[in-house]
């Protein structure tokens, strides 16, 4: 089962952040092997979020991956989305033919209710990371769609969903994560 996991900053929490990156990073290297995508979101330098998608056996897993996360532990993050997520793409950031750098990147993220909306891959493929639906814990809801793309700017990454279908698209700078090589 796929999962996407974004934690949102507490504001004021870059210094502690800073302070727990290696232990971070060995927490999600035991992951490393189910790891679809990950990185942090950004404003300017600054770290804002942090974006995971993960393969875990099921949603307690889950929960554990999101809640016993160091940052989360020391209370870097404000608060946690964690949901059921299909991988439209069927690959992983790393396969991604633009690769880890030139372009801005952006975590596209839409909530919504009711009718499924955006479930087809949409059509400029191959500037998307990553792309699927986010779904309840079993997995027959639709709750929204989160992507991970290169654009632009903001106004063409935001455009890859169907605005009138969601009660809020959020668009954050994004980079690739994990540890520099």
């Amino acid at each position: 089962m796929e999962f996407f996991c974004y934690h949102r900053d507490r504001p004021g929490s870059v210094a502690l952040r800073h302070d727990l990156l290696e232990e971070h990073w060995s927490y999600m290297d035991r992951y490393a092997k189910t790891m679809i995508a990950r990185g942090p979101t950004l404003d300017g330098d600054a770290p804002t979020g942090s974006v995971h998608i993960v393969d875990l056996p099921d949603p307690v897993a889950a929960r554990a991956f999101a809640f016993d996360e160091p940052n989360y532990q020391a209370g870097v993050y404000r608060n946690v989305l964690l949901r059921r997520w299909r991988n439209t793409l069927g690959r992983t950031m790393w396969d991604f033919t633009g690769g880890r750098t030139g372009g801005n990147r952006y975590l596209v993220l839409g909530l919504g209710t009711g009718q499924a909306a955006d479930l087809a891959v949409p059509p400029d493929q191959d500037e998307l990371i990553a792309y699927g639906p986010l779904l309840s814990d079993d997995g027959t809801t639709w709750l929204g769609t989160a992507a991970l793309v290169r654009a632009l700017d903001t106004d063409t990454a935001r455009a890859i969903l169907t605005p009138d279908r969601y009660a809020d698209i959020e668009v954050h700078n994004w980079q690739f994560g994990g540890r520099p090589s």
